[in-house]
């Protein structure tokens, strides 16, 4: 079989692309979150062997791709993936696999279950079509193991903190390992309790958990738990860092909410082949980020 008689698109929608060695393609694996069993990763093994050239190729998004499969052996070696309930990959401008870090299940500093979230998210959104590729990323904490912010949509844990008097040796310990000087620490002369109160600058703080992990006596705790949503992420030729499109979303089903309408106002406004952040900074960010919050006044009349 020649490639001159397939369709490449086609091809393209579900992982597979041609390389650039004449009649031989990429095939793209899907891995949620970068999980895979061992049964299905020595299934891989196998038909790397069988039709690549025995190796395989760990991507910069969590996922596996197998190289130098000839095209007369696409569809065995996609029927032998799919008998082992390993599904296909995709590229071009679609929403692309969901990455996401190990967050609260096994990791120290994880405060949300980025597992779970990323499972919903390729639900609901995986393969959509966009003008673009358009990428998403869940991160567990403020340490941004998967890099929330380079990403069109990333969702990032945090926590609210809330201080307690009630066991606080006054060490100073948070003030110094907080690593955006958002804590501080007020006299106080009330007559009565400790002559000290320890607060956390709500602007400043980026809702980690250092001070609630580092504490000594635990007189931090997380007052709350939530998510930061970042919009407009990309690496590429003309990179560009996410904005805060929301900093504190208290619920999972809001988070759901702000992918929804950002998605949708990217497929609405979008250029073709142009990327969610450029088309940010194209229409403006206080506009974008009006319309998919719903308070721009405008937006709110003509929808």
């Amino acid at each position: 079989m020649s490639t001159d008689t397939l369709d490449l698109a086609a091809l393209s929608r579900v992982g597979m692309m041609r390389q650039k060695q004449p009649d031989y393609f990429v095939m793209r694996l899907k891995a949620v979150a970068g999980d895979l069993t061992a049964r299905q990763l020595a299934s891989i093994a196998e038909v790397a062997e069988l039709y690549g050239r025995g190796f395989v190729h760990l991507s910069t998004r969590q996922g596996v791709e197998i190289h130098y499969v000839h095209v007369d052996n696409l569809e065995k070696a996609r029927n032998a993936l799919a008998a082992a309930e390993i599904e296909m990959g995709a590229c071009g401008p679609r929403v692309r696999v969901i990455v996401a870090c190990p967050g609260a299940e096994t990791c120290r500093w994880g405060v949300i279950d980025t597992k779970q979230m990323a499972r919903e998210l390729d639900a609901r959104y995986f393969k959509k079509e966009a003008p673009s590729k358009f990428k998403m990323a869940v991160t567990g904490c403020s340490h941004n193991c998967t890099k929330a912010n380079e990403n069109d949509i990333g969702v990032r844990g945090g926590i609210e903190p809330l201080w307690k008097s009630e066991g606080c040796v006054d060490c100073g310990l948070c003030v110094t390992l907080c690593p955006v000087g958002a804590i501080g620490r007020q006299s106080e002369d009330n007559g009565a309790g400790p002559a000290y109160r320890y607060t956390a600058d709500e602007e400043r703080c980026i809702n980690c958990s250092v001070c609630t992990s580092l504490c000594p006596t635990n007189a931090w705790s997380a007052g709350k738990s939530g998510y930061t949503v970042f919009i407009g992420g990309t690496m590429g030729k003309v990179p560009r860092l996410a904005s805060v499109l929301k900093k504190f979303v208290a619920t999972e089903e809001e988070v759901y909410r702000l992918v929804d309408r950002s998605l949708n106002y990217y497929r609405e406004h979008g250029w073709k082949k142009e990327r969610f952040g450029h088309m940010i900074d194209r229409i403006g960010l206080e506009t974008v980020k009006g319309a998919i919050l719903d308070t721009d006044a405008e937006y709110s009349e003509n929808h």
